[in-house]
C-alpha cells in the first residue's frame, strides 16, 4: 500500500507539467490552425496571428513551476497532498490551455476580416489566462500546507 500511495506522489510531482503541457499543445494547435487559414485571407499583419496563436503556451510554464515547487522528495505523509495539488492544477491548467486556444482561436477569425478589433478580440484569452494564474498561484499556496513542504 505504501508503493502506491507513493506512486500516487509522483504523479503528482508530474501532473501540473505533463497537464499543462498537453493544454498548452492542444490551445497551440487550435490557435495555430486559425492563425494559417488567417494567412491566406490577409495581405499583412501576419506576427500578431503567430503571436496570439502561442498565448496557450503559458500553461506549461505555469506546470513547470508547480512541479518543481511539489518536488521535494515524495513520502507516505506528503504524497496524497502533492497528488491532490499536482492533478488538480494540472487539470486547471490543461482545460484552460484548451480554453484559451479556441479563444484565441475566435480572435484571430474576428481581426481577420475587421483588423481593428484585434486588441479587444483577445480580452477573452487573457480572462482565460486570469483563471490559470489562479490555479498556478494557489497551488503554490496550498503546497505550503502539505507536510514536508514548508508548512
Amino acid at each position: 500500500m505504501d508503493d502506491f500511495i507513493l506512486a500516487l506522489g509522483w504523479v503528482g510531482v508530474y501532473a501540473p507539467l505533463a497537464l499543462g503541457a498537453i493544454g498548452s499543445m492542444v490551445g497551440v494547435s487550435r490557435g495555430g490552425m486559425a492563425a494559417c487559414g488567417a494567412l491566406l485571407e490577409v495581405e499583412s499583419g501576419y506576427g500578431r496571428f503567430i503571436g496570439v496563436s502561442a498565448m496557450p503556451s503559458s500553461q506549461t510554464i505555469y506546470g513547470i513551476v508547480v512541479m518543481l515547487t511539489l518536488n521535494v522528495g515524495v513520502n507516505t505523509e506528503n504524497a496524497p497532498g502533492i497528488f491532490a495539488i499536482g492533478i488538480l492544477s494540472g487539470l486547471a491548467l490543461m482545460i484552460s490551455g484548451f480554453a484559451q486556444g479556441s479563444a484565441c482561436a475566435a480572435a484571430i477569425n474576428a481581426s481577420k476580416s475587421k483588423p481593428e478589433v484585434f486588441g479587444i478580440s483577445i480580452a477573452p484569452a487573457a480572462v482565460v489566462e486570469g483563471f490559470a494564474v489562479f490555479a498556478f498561484v494557489f497551488a503554490l499556496v496550498l503546497a505550503g500546507s502539505v507536510p514536508g513542504m514548508g508548512g
